[in-house]
């Protein structure tokens, strides 16, 4: 078991400011004081795992073992159906060096073309890691839809064109709490948080 006291610094290893803030949001509940990757100027390494968990856990380490902190990382992506699970671990990729998800959004419209299977999802492993290279990892995901133009202003990267089984509004229509009620991220912090469990002065890992 591994513990965290309260107010210990945990790093956010992403720059992703989307990421940050969901994740940054998700933790509050832990009263855990969080930093950024960004914040302390340490590099993106490449992502060259072929899957969310061995991206979230490079990501997780490499930043673990440059800062001497407990790191969180996330890797996460949009899948549908209709393209073999595409973009998926490539999602970011797809959006292009300059992170033009217009673009990337655009381009799975032209892709799907007039199939009419629109069954998406969205996946997310979070890796926490500790200087020394242990590591724990846990995934969520959600099911949905591709629609198409795309709805709404919230959140960030492919949100606007997937609305979840069940609901009516995108991901990008829905204020940050209503999401965060059964996001792909959302999930995998449940588990996460499950597994920590909690006493009124720490928190073990």
């Amino acid at each position: 078991m591994r513990a965290l006291p309260r107010g210990e610094r945990l790093l956010l290893a992403s720059h992703n400011a989307g990421k940050l803030r969901e994740i940054a949001d998700l933790m509050t509940p832990l009263g855990v004081e969080t930093i950024s990757a960004g914040a302390l100027g340490l590099p993106e390494p490449e992502e060259t795992a072929p899957d969310f968990a061995g991206n979230a856990a490079l990501k997780a380490r490499t930043a673990a073992q440059a800062s001497g902190l407990p790191a969180l990382a996330d890797d996460s992506g949009f899948s549908l159906a209709a393209l073999g699970g595409d973009p998926g671990v490539l999602s970011a990729r797809w959006a292009g060096p300059g992170k033009d998800f217009g673009a990337a959004m655009l381009r799975v419209h032209e892709e799907l073309g007039d199939n009419p299977d629109r069954r998406a999802w969205f996946s997310c492993a979070l890796c926490l890691a500790w200087p020394d290279g242990e590591t724990a990892t846990f995934l969520g995901r959600v099911e949905g839809t591709f629609v198409w133009p795309p709805r709404g202003t919230n959140g960030f990267g492919y949100d606007p064109v997937f609305v979840p089984l069940g609901g009516t509004r995108t991901f990008g229509e829905m204020a940050p709490a209503d999401k965060h009620a059964g996001s792909h991220r959302a999930r995998a912090m449940a588990q996460l948080m499950a597994w920590i469990g909690s006493s009124k002065e720490v928190f073990l890992f």
